[in-house]
């Protein structure tokens, strides 16, 4: 296959949206209802592509990739007639008897980043804003998540106008080659590091970005919670993708007196949850790579591990 040229892409991207294709409402519901025809129509597909990167269960494929995308169209076609509306705002004195509206324009040619831990939903959640704000796009999916990725490369030209939302897959160089060019807005989930090439890249041309880059969640269990309801709600965050979500629970702070008791019924809620061998619970999603199991079975040395009886 030949090798992409992305100043080409990224050109003709730039010329559709100036030439004010992109602009009608008639466009950009036409492009929502495409992305949720492609969810629904290839719901099988997709999900499958979740169990083959990521072991995702159906329910959850649906609750974060799947149906979830259905659900952010469905959102913004709701509501997109309200957003393109202008806005009427207070005149200051010293303007009047002018008036004063705030009108929302698009950007351009958007430039989204996807992640590997939810691939559908951090590449085309923010598409469903890109298209409803009357922009185009270049998706680029995360390369961690292959079978997600090919997924994304092949339906896409199926659904979209080609002429604004493109695929391009591939991994370092290609994301490289991508940042050299010039975009009028960047959208990238990742980590700190990866966050801050792109923000540098962003800089050279001032272009605005967005980075979801992590963050800490603790949680807090004092000691006049019910204990198993709390247990059940942080063993869920914490387990869901088998614990690869940014909102995931990463520590727990547990007033002393009911520290015992909590780790009981936590260790009852997992059970009842995965079953006595996880492993081979249809629920219990799997660690990305190799890489990353590494690194968390590294990290089990580091504290007392909880173990249920047996």
């Amino acid at each position: 296959m030949a090798k992409l040229d992305y100043s080409t892409l990224v050109a003709r991207q730039r010329d559709y949206f100036l030439a004010g294709n992109t602009r009608p409402v008639a466009w950009r519901k036409a492009q929502l209802e495409s992305l949720k025809a492609m969810f629904t129509e290839h719901h099988d597909e997709l999900c499958a592509a979740l169990w083959k990167d990521l072991r995702r269960n159906v329910i959850d494929a649906d609750l974060m990739d799947v149906a979830y995308n259905v659900k952010e169209a469905d959102y913004a076609l709701q509501h997109l007639d309200t957003w393109m509306n202008p806005e009427r705002v207070h005149t200051p004195l010293v303007f009047q008897p002018g008036h004063v509206r705030i009108r929302r324009d698009p950007l351009g040619v958007a430039l989204i980043i996807g992640a590997w831990n939810e691939p559908f939903m951090l590449l085309f959640g923010p598409l469903v804003a890109a298209i409803a704000g009357g922009n185009t796009a270049v998706l680029k999916p995360s390369e961690m998540a292959a079978a997600c990725s090919a997924a994304a490369a092949n339906l896409v030209p199926k659904y979209f106008d080609p002429r604004a939302v493109a695929v391009v897959e591939g991994a370092v160089p290609e994301t490289t080659a991508l940042l050299a060019q010039k975009w009028d807005f960047i959208f990238f989930t990742g980590s700190p590091p990866i966050g801050k090439i792109v923000h540098q890249a962003a800089a050279r041309n001032l272009t605005p970005c967005v980075l979801e880059l992590g963050g800490k969640n603790p949680t807090i269990v004092h000691a006049s919670a019910n204990l198993k309801s709390a247990a059940r709600r942080i063993a869920y965050g914490r387990y869901l993708n088998s614990g690869q979500i940014c909102t995931a629970p990463d520590h727990v702070l547990v007033w002393p007196e009911v520290k015992d008791d909590f780790i009981g019924h936590l260790k009852e809620t997992i059970r009842e949850f995965y079953g006595d061998d996880p492993q081979k619970s249809p629920d219990y999603g799997r660690v990305i790579n190799r890489k990353n199991f590494d690194r968390l079975v590294g990290l089990l040395g580091s504290g007392k591990i909880a173990r249920r009886p047996e």
